[in-house]
């Protein structure tokens, strides 16, 4: 992909009406309410494809990468400025990436604006990824930075104020790298969970009288240490996996004294560029790629781009439609998630999609996989009361079914799985329309 792919002249209008698959609104950049011209006026549905097309691999084309750029505002220089300084001291680990650190930063100084403040959570599986060195360029670009290590929750909430500063938490490996610290530090992590909303308190008595008082907890926050953070925080995070540079790969050493003037310049022209904006900002609400929570959390970031024009529109959406999809990807190969359904999914396929499999079937194709987790769940790998309490949060539960030679075995229907594997796993040999109608063959006397 390069720039010049998405400055090509816009077709003329077709004389038939416009497909489903056209691109969505965007913003017109300093005009609240009004969006660019009718090449992008149709509504997308996620990732701008229609709705019963095979969704892309995470890596693959988004649908936005012949999108083209809009009127550029003095906002889309001061963007390209920021982010040619972030990838000077920091190798982040996809351009995708780049792009949302950048938008994440300017957004931090319009939070006024947003009703959702979406975390940067930055992690990675070892030492030396370069996740403190990012956080050292956040700290002297984004607006009003609070820097912590290990703080105690009510240092945290006692912060932040009506006007929000920009939360940033190093080192959270050691608040929440095991489960023992994180059911220690569970007051920390409910503060961040609720601080991603607008009007989340925390409610406190202080004073000899002990009078109740209400704490903000709205903040942006950028969280980062080493291994994943809690499944609810990386949720509401637009989630950035560091890696260890490579033979070859060079960055500038980062000196505080010297570097951050340049930082601090290109701050204020953050802040000067997004001051008048304010009230523009919170009327936007721009189509988005994906739905529900990582909408709320990626909108500010895309308002960003759609205000600073040029080709930041259809990079904003690059990377979100891309960096959710990967992180999909990623939650279904996780134990904690969705990774069972998944497993589930592929036994059903690989036998040919039958009514139904008995549990010491599903139990030995399981613990059989060496690449699974699930022959390490016990002594003797995963057992029917275990499988059985791991579906049972996604309602599906065993029950009596007829195998070939006429008995009946304890076993899972087929159908009961559709609307969680629609749900959780999504791209995992996906589901005819008619799969899910719950037409089982009836073939369990319960479950």
């Amino acid at each position: 992909m390069t720039e010049s792919t998405a400055s090509r002249p816009t077709p003329a209008a077709p004389s038939t009406p416009q497909s489903a698959s056209g691109w969505p609104p965007v913003a017109k950049a300093g005009k609240p309410g009004t969006y660019l011209p009718a090449q992008q006026a149709a509504a997308s549905t996620p990732c701008g494809q229609p709705q019963d097309a095979a969704p892309d691999e995470p890596a693959g084309p988004t649908g936005y990468d012949d999108m083209p750029d809009t009127p550029a505002t003095g906002g889309a220089e001061v963007l390209a400025e920021l982010k040619a300084l972030i990838a000077r001291f920091v190798i982040l680990p996809s351009d995708e990436a780049l792009d949302a650190a950048t938008l994440w930063v300017a957004a931090t100084h319009l939070q006024p604006s947003w009703q959702h403040a979406p975390r940067l959570a930055v992690v990675g599986p070892a030492k030396r990824c370069g996740k403190s060195r990012l956080l050292d360029v956040l700290a002297e670009t984004v607006h009003q930075p609070v820097l912590t290590v290990n703080s105690t929750p009510a240092a945290v909430f006692r912060s932040i104020t009506e006007e929000p500063p920009t939360l940033l938490v190093d080192e959270a490996d050691t608040i929440f790298g095991s489960p023992k610290m994180a059911e220690k530090n569970e007051e920390m992590r409910g503060l961040l969970n609720a601080g991603h909303q607008r009007d989340r308190y925390v409610l406190r008595v202080v004073g000899n009288d002990h009078t109740p008082h209400r704490f903000h907890t709205f903040a942006m926050a950028a969280i980062a240490g080493i291994g994943d953070l809690p499944d609810t925080i990386m949720d509401r995070s637009i989630v950035i996996r560091m890696r260890r540079r490579a033979e070859g790969e060079k960055v500038a050493p980062y000196r505080t004294k010297r570097d951050s003037p340049a930082l601090h310049e290109i701050r204020a022209k953050i802040a000067l560029w997004t001051k008048p904006l304010t009230d523009q900002a919170l009327h936007l609400e721009p189509a988005m790629p994906v739905e529900d929570r990582a909408a709320d959390t990626w909108e500010p970031l895309v308002i960003i781009a759609d205000l600073a024009g040029g080709p930041w529109p259809r990079r904003a959406r690059q990377a979100c439609s891309r960096m959710v999809a990967s992180e999909a990807e990623t939650e279904e190969e996780n134990p904690s998630g969705a990774r069972i359904l998944a497993d589930i999914r592929r036994i059903f396929h690989a036998a040919g999609d039958p009514d139904s499999i008995t549990t010491d079937q599903l139990l030995f194709t399981l613990n059989g996989d060496p690449e699974a987790p699930w022959a390490e769940s016990g002594r003797g790998g995963l057992t029917p009361r275990g499988l059985s309490t791991m579906l049972r949060e996604f309602g599906i539960s065993s029950g009596n079914v007829r195998i070939g030679d006429g008995t009946q075995r304890k076993g899972y229907l087929r159908h009961k799985y559709a609307d969680a594997w629609r749900r959780y796993c999504p791209t995992v040999h996906p589901l005819a329309p008619s799969t899910g109608s719950g037409t089982g063959t009836g073939t369990g006397s319960r479950g």
